[in-house]
């Protein structure tokens, strides 16, 4: 599925930058540097807005209302460069679904962003991920409609990377999750474990954090 989002922000250059990121992410984005050009768009058929709240003539505050009156249940995260506790209250209470102030890390907003758009259009039951179809529902893996069969612990390792993805994850967490918490057993079981899942799917792009753990990209 090609996400679609829009972008409002007079600050071209860190306008650009976001949406070159985000293309590079496979998104297909539409950048906007004024309020009226962006209000234009208010009814565009996109999956996601995200919105300065300073803007040359108006606030993103009154763009939100804007778009809401005709796509209410449109996801808005808020951008801000003033780090106000007054902002974020009023746009947690307007409705948006997050809020981001700036200066930011980039990596973070893409992950933020990855996991709004996870949470508002993804069926739950089914995940794919590098030319795998996961279905949650049925705990199977297919790769061009062959099945991958996997071990119940494998099985659970691929879920928990799936829903921390981007993340950086340690070894003990993986260990405390996956397994649980009450296991006395070597550590070297999630090394393992991986080792045997990336055999089964070496499609999957998992890379090892050296001196740390791993991270699904």
């Amino acid at each position: 599925m090609l996400f679609k989002i829009n972008i409002i922000d007079d600050e071209k250059n860190l306008n650009d930058l976001v949406r070159t990121y985000l293309e590079k992410e496979g998104y297909s984005v539409c950048s906007f540097y004024t309020y009226d050009e962006a209000l234009l768009h208010k009814d565009d058929d996109v999956h996601l807005w995200l919105i300065d709240i300073m803007l040359d003539k108006a606030s993103g505050f009154e763009l939100f209302n804007e778009i809401k009156t005709s796509k209410p249940k449109m996801p808005i995260i808020f951008m801000s460069a003033r780090d106000q506790e007054f902002d974020r209250i009023i746009g947690l209470e307007k409705g948006s679904d997050d809020y981001i102030t700036k200066p930011f890390n980039i990596k973070e907003v893409i992950l933020r962003i990855n996991n709004l758009l996870k949470r508002a259009y993804d069926n739950p039951s089914k995940i794919q991920i590098d030319g795998y179809d996961v279905d949650l529902e049925k705990r199977r893996v297919f790769y061009h409609n062959n099945e991958v069969i996997l071990t119940t612990k494998e099985y659970d390792l691929l879920v928990y990377f799936l829903n921390n993805k981007g993340l950086a994850i340690s070894r003990e967490q993986v260990l405390s999750k996956v397994w649980d918490e009450n296991y006395f057993g070597s550590d070297r079981v999630v090394d393992d474990t991986l080792r045997r899942l990336r055999k089964k799917m070496p499609e999957i792009n998992i890379r090892t954090i050296y001196g740390f753990g791993y991270r699904l990209d």
